[in-house]
């Protein structure tokens, strides 16, 4: 099957999948504040503008899933989407964030153009079914520990509440302690399911669990890995950034710092374009 033959699905007024010019998911990892999410989505938006890239902006208000106690979860759920709503309104983008649990996803709906699952919740059947109510479009990471084949049964959960505005995400693969792997055999096999590919770039360099307390990550080889996935074709590609990775809450390791995205995204580009015929 031809990688790029997914259906489209339409992230407001933005066209995911099929022959498209890919749809970057960026932002910061977590929200700090309104002031940090605007600064980031004027710089995002200058980086996307010269190639005329369409983002979707992405932050996350509650990072439950960290490596231990001490960590920096977020603001919690009505300031940041209080922020993203904020974010929304000013810069005509869509936005997206996590939900882990699901009576967070009606309320999260409500201004989120995108629900996102997190990929160590990808099997929740509670919080698939829960997403899929909403009628938002639904990007699902896919687990570390499971299969690309695995994804069709979970795109079904999804499907099965009448909403197909489903996006399935590429992170990695557990392969050994503390180490993720890419195989980009995982990104046409999810494609057979119909469903727009994702690839997260950024969370696929992380290294979990890699500095005792918190995760690692080597972010110089998300660039790599990006271009790999656009040479394979993908319907949308997600690239955490910030203006100070080495200072961030979250995942600092993995993220590109803002001011190498506007280069980034136009390589990215040349490489979909010649996948695409574009």
């Amino acid at each position: 099957m031809d990688p790029i033959a997914s259906k489209v699905i339409d992230v407001s007024g933005i066209p995911v999948g099929g022959s498209h010019p890919f749809a970057l998911i960026t932002g910061p990892c977590q929200l700090e504040s309104l002031d940090h999410a605007r600064m980031m989505a004027e710089r995002i938006a200058a980086a996307c503008a010269p190639t005329g890239t369409r983002f979707i902006f992405k932050a996350s208000y509650d990072k439950a899933n960290r490596s231990s106690i001490g960590t920096q979860r977020g603001l919690g759920m009505e300031e940041g989407l209080r922020i993203l709503d904020q974010i929304k309104a000013e810069f005509g983008c869509p936005v997206l964030t996590d939900v882990h649990l699901p009576d967070h996803c009606a309320p999260a709906a409500q201004v989120c153009d995108v629900l996102q699952i997190p990929a160590f919740l990808s099997r929740q059947t509670d919080l698939l079914l829960a997403a899929g109510e909403t009628g938002r479009a639904i990007n699902i990471k896919k687990g570390q520990f499971l299969a690309p084949w695995d994804m069709e049964n979970v795109a079904a959960k999804v499907a099965s509440t009448g909403n197909e505005k489903i996006m399935l995400c590429d992170r990695g693969t557990s392969f050994g302690y503390n180490t993720l792997i890419s195989d980009f055999r995982g990104l046409p096999v999810m494609e057979r399911t119909g469903y727009p590919v994702v690839f997260d770039a950024t969370h696929s360099v992380q290294q979990p669990g890699g500095q005792g307390t918190t995760s690692g990550g080597q972010r110089e080889f998300a660039p790599v890995l990006a271009r790999a996935a656009c040479a394979v074709g993908v319907s949308a590609l997600f690239i955490e950034t910030h203006q100070d990775p080495d200072s961030a809450p979250s995942d600092g390791p993995n993220m590109i710092p803002v001011d190498q995205m506007e280069a980034l995204i136009g390589e990215l580009r040349s490489f979909d374009n010649l996948r695409k015929g574009n």
